[in-house]
């Protein structure tokens, strides 16, 4: 792949400030945003008053540990417009999660949220290569997802010509790619790879396509599955960063000529790392719970709001901004088996490191008696062409690493290619859980 390097007229001025400057900046808009959701939302007014802090208590940026958190179960209390600073005939546009856990949470934006929106996005897929001109592919779902109309105003705003695809209909986007030649695609990673695969079923080389940078998000994954996608696929593998209370994609973006972790647009979102147990706000370089302050929303301000991932925040390199590390995990995503605290991606790791298997995993859990009992299945690479004794002794391998290097005890079983059930909507079911309940 070619080293990339992006040209200083294509950086806003924003992106090369000092670090002077962008404190400057989030003060002033975070004391405006504060005094805007106290002012406007009866949920933050009593929030605040519950904690004794007030929006002019705001001085200076570390003041912010004061304030009260957000959560997603403010969200659903709050169902559907309780949470809404503006009144609901000025809002442009409204997204909503799937609702799969409970009531779907819902955020609405103004014509200047979408503005603002378009923009950060723009400023992601040129940090991430991305130029005017180029032709750009979106795979990510439409509708209340915030993935296919955050990508695609965003596209747009930069100047790309848009092919609205979204999920879905495997063999048409292969088609597609094929047809119109674009440079670039926006897909979750674990969709990506089912690409990479129907490439290999119609008798094609994904390597030889058109696509040469994939802009990834809406899921965790691994530095091992960046290189497996890069080495299958012949493109760069960017990361992108967003959920939908926060605004959706463009939160944070990776730069493709460091490709060191997502550069968070700092002048639009503060982030703090906190310890999940306590609340306390940990150092730069700590790894806790990533927590999130708009600081230009009108329609949906949050404050403090809790995004349960996992990860450290890392000083500046190709932007001025502050970085994030990869996502290691979420607080409700980590799986405790026999006290032993597990995540998915750090099987993911191991499995990608056997050159023979592919990054398709999935991890089913049931119980025997009181004891949980853990079963790996994974798919062979599709060219593996695997002997029974490769594939015990691939399964024998897996299990000992996952034993080391994890410290659980599991049963591994892979499989041929095309097993394991495949997302039609991009995201992949990593885990089954099948246990009862204490």
């Amino acid at each position: 792949m070619i080293k990339h390097t992006t040209p200083l007229d294509l950086i806003e001025p924003i992106e090369q400030a000092s670090r002077d400057e962008i404190s400057a900046l989030q003060l002033r808009r975070m004391k405006s945003t504060l005094r805007h959701a106290y002012d406007k939302v009866p949920h933050h007014r009593q929030a605040f008053d519950r904690n004794g802090v007030h929006p002019d208590d705001l001085r200076e940026l570390k003041d912010l540990a004061r304030f009260p958190f957000m959560t997603k179960k403010d969200l659903r209390d709050n169902y559907p417009f309780g949470l809404l600073a503006v009144p609901k005939n000025q809002l442009s546009r409204i997204h909503a999660s799937s609702g799969t856990t409970g009531k779907p949470t819902v955020v609405g934006y103004t014509a200047s949220d979408i503005d603002h929106w378009a923009n950060l996005v723009a400023r992601s897929i040129r940090a991430a290569g991305g130029r005017s001109g180029d032709t750009l592919h979106v795979a990510y779902g439409y509708g209340l997802f915030t993935g296919g109309l955050g990508a695609h105003y965003g596209a747009e705003r930069l100047g790309c010509t848009v092919i609205p695809m979204s999920g879905g209909q495997t063999e048409k986007q292969v088609q597609l790619i094929q047809d119109f030649k674009p440079r670039l695609i926006m897909v979750t990673p674990s969709y990506m790879q089912v690409l990479i695969e129907e490439f290999t079923r119609q008798g094609l080389d994904a390597r030889e396509s058109s696509l040469e940078i994939g802009i990834f998000g809406a899921e965790p994954w691994t530095q091992a599955m960046r290189r497996e996608i890069e080495s299958s696929a012949n493109m760069d593998a960017v990361d992108i960063y967003g959920l939908s209370e926060v605004m959706g994609p463009g939160v944070a973006s990776e730069c493709i000529e460091s490709k060191d972790g997502p550069v968070i647009w700092e002048d639009h979102f503060y982030p703090e790392v906190i310890d999940p147990q306590t609340g306390e706000v940990l150092p730069d370089g700590c790894e806790g719970e990533l927590v999130f302050t708009s600081l230009t929303k009108e329609a949906f301000p949050v404050i403090r709001y809790r995004t349960r991932d996992l990860t450290r925040l890392l000083p500046p390199t190709s932007r001025s901004f502050r970085r994030m590390d990869k996502i290691v995990g979420r607080t409700d995503d980590m799986l405790i088996i026999r006290g032993v605290n597990v995540f998915p991606t750090q099987i993911e790791e191991l499995v990608l490191q056997h050159g023979k298997l592919s990054a398709v995993y999935q991890v089913v859990l049931s119980r025997e008696g009181h004891l949980d009992e853990v079963e790996v299945l994974v798919e062979a690479q599709p060219d593996a062409a695997l002997s029974a004794e490769a594939v015990a002794e691939a399964a024998r391998w897996l299990q000992h690493r996952i034993k080391t290097m994890v410290g659980m005890s599991s049963r591994v079983r892979v499989l041929e290619p095309h097993c394991i059930e495949r997302t039609q909507t991009g995201k992949a079911r990593r885990v089954v859980d099948k246990r009862i309940p204490a």
